[in-house]
């Protein structure tokens, strides 16, 4: 796997800001926020581009996993990318696909679960061999239209600062993220992690508000588990879609109680959003490979930017460094239309 993220190129800056609690918000000199409310975000810094940064994480995830140009011509691209680029979505992931030698590509657009999607999509494919392997990517870089869209909304955190289920939160921040990774059948090869279950839920309920009592997010974290024949005290670790916005944090904190049960306020949880912030499209992939890193560590990343308990987010918060023997995690995502994501993650 390979990322890039407001800490640059690689997943241990990633991980090593996950693990110490240091964000990455740094005030936007990309394009001008002077007539924003909001004036942060977790943004790289320099220039960066989103196609080259897309190539070079495809290739060096496939060049990590042996993927060489005829392992590749045989393979497929699902790429998450954010709205619709010149020419659409289908003809940039196909672009995409063609500059790194693969068969052909599938572009996934669904906002915040769009490259959660893709995972499950092809674990679904590679689990019924119908592929033997897939590749998944993901960018978006943080850009001056969304930006206003949200700042506009009133969706922005003003104190600059993402604190997911925390007393006093004020919404979400904007990140960059480029992303791939590769996944296989079961073979010789030593893997990082397994997908051990996928679940997917919508909730019919708002166009933008999430169902306060979290059923259809709880419906995909049972579906995770089933699928995966896990049990919710088999557990080590939620990274949980986490916001920071008010209403979404206590819904999804219902979620959690209503399929976890008992075990719910056990299992620690935190959003690593209020490291890298929320990266739209790609934020599911990151999510991912940062959950992954962090199982490969045994060690927690911290719900950073925690100023004290809600009640209504009964959760067992991680807030200080933690190490831990983690055989199983969850990660979750939602999106604007009720749309939802849960993702299993076994040690290898």
């Amino acid at each position: 796997m390979s990322v890039f993220s407001a800490f640059g190129a690689g997943v241990e800056p990633l991980l090593r800001a996950a693990l110490e609690g240091t964000s990455g918000f740094v005030p936007v000199e990309r394009f001008d926020v002077g007539a924003r409310r909001a004036k942060v975000a977790a943004v790289a810094p320099g220039s960066p581009e989103l196609v080259r940064e897309l190539i070079r994480a495809v290739d060096e995830a496939c060049d990590g996993a042996g993927l060489g140009g005829a392992a590749r011509a045989d393979c497929q691209l699902y790429l998450a990318i954010h709205g619709q680029p010149d020419g659409g979505a289908d003809a940039f992931a196909a672009g995409i696909a063609a500059a790194c030698g693969f068969a052909g590509a599938r572009a996934y657009t669904s906002a915040c679960v769009a490259a959660s999607t893709a995972v499950a999509d092809a674990a679904a494919q590679i689990a019924h061999g119908r592929a033997e392997r897939v590749v998944v990517a993901a960018g978006y870089l943080v850009d001056a239209d969304q930006y206003a869209l949200f700042d506009a909304g009133r969706a922005l955190a003003l104190d600059g600062r993402v604190r997911p289920f925390s007393a006093g939160r004020g919404g979400l921040l904007l990140g960059d993220a480029v992303g791939a990774l590769v996944l296989e059948a079961a073979g010789d090869a030593a893997p990082l992690a397994r997908i051990a279950g996928w679940g997917r839920s919508g909730d019919a309920y708002h166009v933008i508000k999430p169902r306060p009592d979290g059923l259809g997010l709880a419906r995909a974290i049972t579906d995770a588990l089933h699928r995966g024949g896990v049990a919710p005290a088999d557990l080590g670790y939620v990274n949980a879609h986490g916001s920071g916005t008010k209403q979404s944090d206590v819904a999804e904190s219902a979620a959690l109680r209503a399929s976890l049960g008992h075990a719910a306020g056990k299992i620690p949880v935190s959003s690593t959003k209020s490291i890298h912030g929320q990266a739209l499209e790609a934020g599911a992939l990151l999510e991912l490979i940062l959950t992954i890193a962090a199982l490969g560590a045994g060690r927690l990343p911290l719900n950073a930017g925690y100023l004290g308990p809600d009640d209504d987010c009964p959760l067992a918060l991680v807030l200080e460094p933690a190490v831990a023997d983690l055989e199983y995690a969850l990660t979750l995502n939602v999106a604007f239309g009720g749309a939802n994501t849960a993702l299993l993650v076994g040690a290898p």
